[in-house]
């Protein structure tokens, strides 16, 4: 087999993918970003809507806006957040459009 008639990804894009799905994979990210995919929200809104603690919902932002998936803005004493990348949300979207065709 010719190895030169294939395209191969970097190291670098695999790890980031990879770290990509890992952040889908979890059931609480996932709520965040889908909530998040519909209205900026404040961390205390994302806390009621989702009734968890305001500890884990910041842990999971945190890593969220490590990958970049989420960006912030502040407003006083509050941080108002977003989704920060359409690709993510476009790809959420078509594992709950896949998801409702069974």
């Amino acid at each position: 087999m010719n190895q030169n008639a294939h395209s191969f990804l970097s190291a670098d894009t695999v790890d980031e993918a990879s770290r990509t799905f890992k952040a889908l994979a979890d059931p609480t990210r996932i709520k965040i970003l889908y909530l998040l995919s519909q209205e900026e929200c404040s961390v205390n809104h994302i806390t009621e809507v989702l009734e968890m603690t305001q500890s884990a919902v910041s842990h999971q932002l945190s890593m969220l806006r490590n990958l970049r998936l989420v960006k912030y803005r502040r407003e006083g004493n509050t941080f108002y957040y977003s989704y920060a990348d359409e690709h993510v949300i476009t790809i959420l979207n078509q594992v709950l459009t896949h998801i409702e065709c069974k």
